[in-house]
């Protein structure tokens, strides 16, 4: 077999990156192209995202795999993090910068929709976890406003769809990253009009919904002449960061739970079909699209953007950590002498995360970390503890067998929380690959054009392509007496 070359983007909410896939004989080997940071913009008291600057860092990696590596990519394929969109007028030009899902603008904007629509019919209709940035809240929030911007919008696109729409000029919504909107009908690539025009949302403003995998169309002229490229094909991946990650789950067995780890972890399982009840109400859980029609049955949990935080504070203060120095003073500390709920609404966006933890540690009248390493091990016995809280839920609701967690994305390479995710949760934990989203953005490209046959035949390749670590659970420590006193702070 002839080498392939395939090109994926993958922006999440603090670097994006592209990645060349080369498939050959089977497995997939990868080469970082171009690294960027991204960030929210602060301007007039609210967050946005820079789009048009990421759009020009996607161009700079295109453009340096063909000039600089020397290499053509048979096509392209775009994912971010979810529900964030942009604002286009009739003429396709963009509007604005897009709001960032931590802006406040939707702090109260739950609350006031549930007086139209009562809450558990908003989750009936849509099997979608209540958080509060959601789609169907943000443009709420903006018509409580009665933003002028909204006004004067035609069509609305999600960040991978209007950055697909930049490169290739055709504005289309991917299924994956729509489902995390709270517009659509669980498991379809409907959307949910009936429920989105009662609370005053116009769905002329909404796209076509595709497939995971559509071939989108060619780059535009001026984008192949600014990169060099040829005019290549605009693959429309799983547009959502954590589907394309689950893509590249090194399972065949449908026996897994996941845990996509990164900014925030993504914990579920992979379902055939949406889980929607009063109880997944009540459990808060979220039916979102994933690839060859399955359905991520999952729950956000904030992940390691806690640590990403209070490393980002100390800093400013004057003291740098790498992550592991942060993991050694971890070890080093007492566990569970302190412990958080990492998805308390006060650390989706603290001006302080250290205070912020401090803060919760003596509202739950249990003292208050007095050093970086308590910190720390807070903040890494609490998500241990939060993803067995998770799998017992998951358990609750659903028949299918979890016999291991299979945890993607970078946390995988933080071996001393994946041991205490084994430990808290009593399972195997398989770790890897740390690339997953890439990964499962290029083969979803590879499969679009016929190089792959079929979802097993992906994982396959993963599995046989990247070196996986493994921890078994160590009894050391009495996590039930530990996991007591987490439910008590869950109260």
């Amino acid at each position: 077999m002839d080498k392939r070359y395939f090109l994926a983007f993958d922006l999440g909410a603090s670097s994006g990156r592209a990645i060349l896939g080369t498939l050959k004989d089977g497995k997939l080997e990868l080469t970082e192209i171009h690294r960027f940071i991204n960030q929210m913009q602060l301007i007039n008291g609210h967050y946005f995202w820079n789009i048009f600057s990421l759009f020009n860092e996607l161009k700079t990696g295109l453009k340096k795999c063909v000039k600089e590596f020397g290499i053509q990519p048979e096509s392209i394929g775009i994912d971010t993090w979810g529900v964030d969109f942009v604002h286009l007028n009739r003429e396709g030009l963009i509007l604005s910068l897009p709001f960032a899902y931590r802006d406040s603008r939707t702090n109260n904007s739950m609350e006031d929709l549930f007086r139209i629509v009562p809450q558990d019919e908003v989750y009936a209709q849509t099997g979608i976890q209540f958080m509060q940035f959601n789609s169907l809240f943000q443009l709420f929030s903006m018509i409580k406003e009665q933003s002028s911007l909204l006004e004067i919008t035609d069509s609305i696109l999600f960040m991978p769809d209007a950055l697909n729409y930049l490169f290739s000029g055709v504005k289309k919504s991917e299924f994956s990253i729509v489902s995390t909107s709270q517009m659509i009908v669980p498991g379809t690539c409907e959307w949910n009009l009936e429920l989105i025009e009662k609370v005053g949302i116009q769905g002329k403003i909404l796209q076509e919904i595709i497939l995971p995998g559509t071939v989108l169309g060619n780059i535009q002229d001026e984008v192949a002449k600014e990169t060099g490229s040829t005019r290549i094909p605009v693959i429309a991946v799983a547009g959502h960061d954590t589907a394309s990650a689950i893509a590249s789950v090194p399972s065949i067995l449908n026996n897994f739970a996941y845990i996509s780890s990164g900014t925030w972890s993504l914990m579920g399982i992979e379902s055939k079909r949406p889980i929607v009840s009063e109880q997944t109400h009540r459990l808060n859980f979220t039916n979102e699209g994933g690839v060859d029609g399955t359905t991520r049955f999952l729950k956000n949990i904030m992940g390691m953007w806690l640590i990403q935080e209070v490393q980002r504070i100390w800093e400013e203060r004057g003291t740098r950590y790498t992550w592991p120095e942060m993991v050694e003073l971890a070890r080093e500390s007492q566990p569970f002498k302190f412990l958080i709920n990492p998805d308390d609404p006060m650390f989706l966006n603290p001006r302080d995360m250290v205070q912020a933890v401090r803060d919760f540690c003596y509202q739950t009248a249990q003292g208050t970390p007095q050093n970086h390493g308590e910190t720390i091990r807070c903040i890494y016995d609490s998500l241990a503890l939060k993803y067995r809280y998770t799998l017992e839920q998951i358990r609750e609701v659903s028949s299918q067998p979890i016999e291991v967690i299979h945890i993607i994305g970078g946390g995988a390479n933080n071996h001393f929380l994946n041991q205490l995710t084994a430990d808290a949760t009593r399972l195997p934990v398989v770790a890897g690959p740390t690339e997953a989203t890439a990964i499962g953005n290029i083969m979803i490209q590879a499969k679009a054009l016929g190089c792959i046959g079929s979802l097993q035949e992906i994982r396959k390749i993963v599995a046989n392509s990247f070196d996986l670590v493994h921890f078994t659970p160590s009894g050391e420590l009495d996590w039930n007496e530990a996991y007591t006193r987490y439910l008590e702070i869950m109260v």
